[in-house]
């Protein structure tokens, strides 16, 4: 039974929900990512890298709309496990171009494993069809609230506000 009283969320509170749901979400993937050695945040890393094209640093952070120095961090990490590889540019020596090893392109199929196996048990109670509307609500959720496509904002270590203050 839900708890009526003032304050408290409502099993209806979309918002709570979706809360609820995110924290545990995020808490599973990052699970299952550790026996990999890798965190959520270079996970989201080295999918943005997979497109097969090196990107330049600064692209890539404004493609994950993450501050510079946060991805040069994470970036780091990365490269000290052979997983990116990090060259400066010959036009501009002081840009930096970064694209996936062949170690990083086995590490992203298994992040990609890891994500598929999460997605499973994630939705493991819905039908095909209701999986589908609800990935079909959730992006017109996430557009509205001026989300990027495929990009988490957990990169950026620290959440926007839902008006656009933050």
């Amino acid at each position: 039974m839900a708890d009526s009283s003032p304050g408290m969320p409502q099993d209806g509170s979309v918002a709570f929900l979706l809360s609820q749901l995110g924290a545990l979400a995020g808490r599973e993937f990052a699970r299952r990512l550790r026996p990999l050695g890798i965190t959520p945040a270079e996970a989201g890393v080295l999918r943005a890298l997979g497109g097969g094209e090196p990107r330049s640093q600064r692209a890539l952070a404004d493609a994950l709309d993450v501050h510079a120095t946060r991805l040069v961090a994470v970036v780091g990490g990365l490269e000290e496990r052979g997983l990116v590889s990090r060259e400066r540019r010959p036009a501009d020596r002081r840009a930096y171009v970064l694209e996936l090893t062949p170690a990083g392109r086995e590490a992203l199929a298994s992040v990609a494993a890891a994500g598929r196996e999460q997605e499973r048990a994630f939705t493991r109670g819905l039908s095909a069809g209701e999986r589908a509307a609800l990935v079909r609500a959730l992006r017109g959720v996430a557009a509205a609230q001026g989300l990027t496509p495929g990009v988490h904002p957990g990169l950026r270590g620290a959440p926007r506000a839902l008006d656009g203050d933050g």
